[in-house]
C-alpha cells in the first residue's frame, strides 16, 4: 500500500513548560484538503511551524511521500515538496509581483531556470494576479496582497501546500474568490493543509477537518459532523451543548 503524500506522526513542541502541540498526528493524499481549526492559542500555527521546518519539534516526525524530513531546514522541505503561505503576507515591495512570484520560482521550486518564468505566469493566471504582473507588490491592496503571498507559495511547485488564515480581514466576496482558487488547486492534485477561521470558507473546499485545542487534537473527520460535535462547539464556538 503506498505511503500518505504527508504524515505527521505525534509531534510535540514545548516552550520551557508550556507544551504548544501535543502528540498531534495526521495523515494526507494527494488532492485533499485538511482545515485546521481551533481557538487562539490552540497551537495550529506552531503545527505548521514544525511541518514547514522553521522550528524543530521535541517529539515526532514530519514525512513527505515516506521520506523522514523532520531534521532538513525549510529550504530544503521546500524543495523536497513543501510550500507555506504566512499569516502576514510580506512580499518583496520593491519588486513587481512578477518578479516576486519568479523568485519563488527560481529559488525556492524545483523548476528549471527555463521554466520558471512559464511557472510564475501560469501561477499568476490561477491567483488572478496576472492583470497586475507589473504592478509593485508594495502597492497591492489586503486581497492581493494574500493572493502574492498564495502565488508565491504556489511558484515553489509543491506537493503539499499550507495556507495560514489567507481569508482573514477580506469581505465575503473576496474570501470566495479565493475559495475558487483554493478549490482549483486541489483539482490539480496538491495536498493542501488549511489553518482559518473563516469557517464558512473551510466547509466549502475542506474534504476533512481537524480540530485542536490546548494543541492537542480535539476533533477529526467531516467537516459537518466535526462541526456539529457538542464539545467542538463548546470549545471553539463557545457554544455549551
Amino acid at each position: 500500500m503506498p505511503s500518505p503524500l504527508v504524515e505527521v506522526r505525534n509531534v510535540t513542541k514545548r516552550y520551557g513548560a508550556l507544551t504548544v502541540t501535543r502528540d498531534v498526528s495526521f495523515s494526507l493524499e494527494a488532492g485533499e484538503v485538511l482545515g485546521i481549526l481551533g481557538p487562539n492559542g490552540a497551537g495550529k500555527t506552531t503545527l505548521f511551524n514544525v511541518i514547514s521546518g522553521d522550528v524543530a519539534p521535541d517529539a515526532g516526525q514530519i514525512l513527505l511521500k515516506g521520506a523522514d524530513v523532520t531534521k532538513l531546514r525549510p529550504h530544503e522541505r521546500c524543495r523536497r515538496g513543501i510550500g507555506r503561505s504566512y499569516q502576514i503576507a510580506r512580499p518583496f515591495g520593491g519588486l513587481t509581483v512578477f518578479e516576486n512570484v519568479l523568485v519563488a520560482a527560481l529559488f525556492g521550486g524545483r523548476n528549471a531556470d527555463a521554466e520558471a518564468n512559464a511557472r510564475a505566469v501560469d501561477v499568476l493566471e490561477l491567483t488572478g494576479l496576472r492583470p497586475k504582473a507589473n504592478k509593485l507588490a508594495g502597492g497591492l491592496t489586503l486581497l492581493d496582497r494574500k493572493r502574492l503571498e498564495f502565488a508565491r507559495a504556489l511558484a515553489t511547485n509543491p506537493d503539499v501546500l499550507l495556507l495560514d488564515e489567507i481569508a482573514g480581514g477580506l469581505t465575503e466576496h473576496e474570501a470566495a474568490e479565493v475559495v475558487k482558487t483554493v478549490r482549483a488547486i486541489g483539482e490539480r492534485g496538491i495536498a493542501i493543509i488549511w489553518i482559518e477561521h473563516v469557517v464558512h470558507a473551510l466547509m466549502a473546499v475542506a474534504t476533512r477537518m481537524l480540530v485542536l485545542a490546548s494543541g492537542a487534537k480535539l476533533a477529526e473527520g467531516d467537516p459537518k459532523e466535526v462541526l456539529a460535535s457538542a464539545e467542538v462547539r463548546r470549545v471553539y464556538m463557545g457554544i455549551e451543548a
